[in-house]
């Protein structure tokens, strides 16, 4: 008797067990809601991606652009000169878009909400992607016998520009029709910012600078269209500056230089590409619409 219980016992003790499996319809909106929140915890703590709606960034930027910011980067360091970021404008900055009539049927901030996700929803009335310019302690001015912007006296050249501001129209502080602007010495906190596309941006040369605790991050890598895929690392012109401080002389936030880590474009990319451009877009869920006022 002892010897069949003990073979008996051997025996469950052997079998496999095994957990009835999931059927498909219960199984596929299970994962589509652990990705959905996955894609939500990412925009809200890491990278989220931004319609450009506007040409003020051109030929960097163009309009249709979607473009990846790390929300995370600033946390850990100032910006850089050359770096494009994404921010929220004062109240001295004015949208260079007209804002759409807002609804709030049901039904239209559920397509809001939609559009979010997706990429397509309403331009969110104070957000802006420019270029780093100034940081704070910075003279910021233009121009220089050639046409260039000065900083701290330096002239910088900058390649990436598209239609310039005519040189001779008279400056005006409350228009950016003119290149040339008084020099600005830019305050604590703060940081000057321009547009590539300096005939058509409304920038801190008419709106006034912008503090940095407004940045909702680094813009460093266009997504869609996949034609246009590329990073958005700093210029050469703007490495050659910052390697051209004097050691200690740099004002505050002009720290060193990071490329796009890859490790989170890997990470992002197929999250967004999963949800985002399976639905002809690459946005992130966001309150209140994220087109850019670029």
């Amino acid at each position: 008797m002892q010897g069949y219980r003990g073979s008996s016992s051997r025996r469950r003790r052997g079998r496999v067990i095994r957990r009835k499996e999931m059927p498909l319809w219960q199984e596929l909106p299970l994962l589509l809601v652990v990705a959905f929140c996955l894609a939500v915890l990412i925009r809200t703590f890491l990278v989220q991606a931004f319609f450009i709606p506007s040409g003020s960034m051109e030929n960097t930027l163009l309009v249709g652009d979607r473009v990846l910011v790390n929300k995370v980067v600033y946390d850990m360091r100032d910006p850089v000169r050359g770096e494009v970021v994404v921010f929220r404008g004062t109240d001295n900055w004015a949208p260079e878009q007209p804002a759409e009539p807002i609804s709030n049927t049901f039904g239209a901030k559920l397509g809001r909400t939609i559009g979010d996700l997706v990429g397509v929803s309403r331009p969110g009335e104070r957000d802006f992607i420019k270029r780093v310019i100034g940081l704070p302690g910075d003279k910021v001015a233009c121009c220089d016998d050639k046409g260039r912007i000065t900083v701290n006296g330096a002239p910088i050249d900058e390649p990436y520009l598209f239609e310039d501001s005519p040189l001779d129209a008279p400056p005006n502080p409350r228009q950016c029709s003119s290149r040339r602007f008084a020099e600005v010495t830019v305050p604590q906190d703060e940081m000057f910012v321009m547009g590539d596309h300096r005939l058509v941006s409304q920038d801190a040369r008419c709106q006034g600078t912008v503090p940095i605790d407004n940045v909702i991050g680094r813009a460093f890598v266009v997504v869609w269209p996949t034609s246009r895929f590329t990073s958005l690392s700093v210029p050469d012109n703007w490495k050659a500056y910052a390697a051209g401080q004097p050691v200690g002389a740099a004002p505050l936030g002009s720290a060193p230089a990071r490329e796009p880590d890859p490790a989170t474009t890997a990470a992002a990319l197929p999250l967004l590409l999963t949800i985002g451009v399976s639905a002809r877009s690459g946005l992130w869920l966001r309150p209140r619409g994220r087109r850019l006022r670029s």
